[in-house]
């Protein structure tokens, strides 16, 4: 099995940072794409930043210029740095990894979520 732990969320002020982290842990043989989603209250679960292995990236347009995606591979963990933050940015953080592991083919994980509260 496969866990994941985010951490870094919190309160800021429009116009602040905050940097998100997702630790992956477990019987992990190889981590391909890992990224970030977010859900605001009401609405769906949307893409907001995509790293594939070879550190190729992909963002929303709602956040292309302000947030940069990262990965360590050393550590099996991805950042979201989040910068110029915005009311509209409120919502829950899930990150998700694509993992294969010793025993299971290639499975996408959930976070917990991590919530990101920005105040105007």
């Amino acid at each position: 099995q496969v866990q994941l732990v985010e951490s870094g969320g919190g309160l800021v002020q429009s116009g602040g940072s905050l940097r998100l982290s997702c630790a992956a842990s477990g019987s992990i043989f190889s981590i391909y794409a890992m990224g970030w989603y977010r859900q605001a209250p009401g609405k769906q679960r949307e893409l907001v930043a995509t790293i594939t292995s070879d550190r190729s990236t992909h963002y929303a347009d709602s956040v292309k210029g302000r947030f940069t995606i990262s990965r360590d591979n050393a550590k099996n963990t991805v950042y979201l740095q989040m910068n110029s933050l915005k009311p509209e940015d409120t919502a829950v953080y899930y990150c998700n990894v694509l993992v294969q592991t010793i025993t299971r083919p290639i499975t996408d994980y959930w976070g917990q979520g991590t919530q990101v509260t920005v105040s105007s």
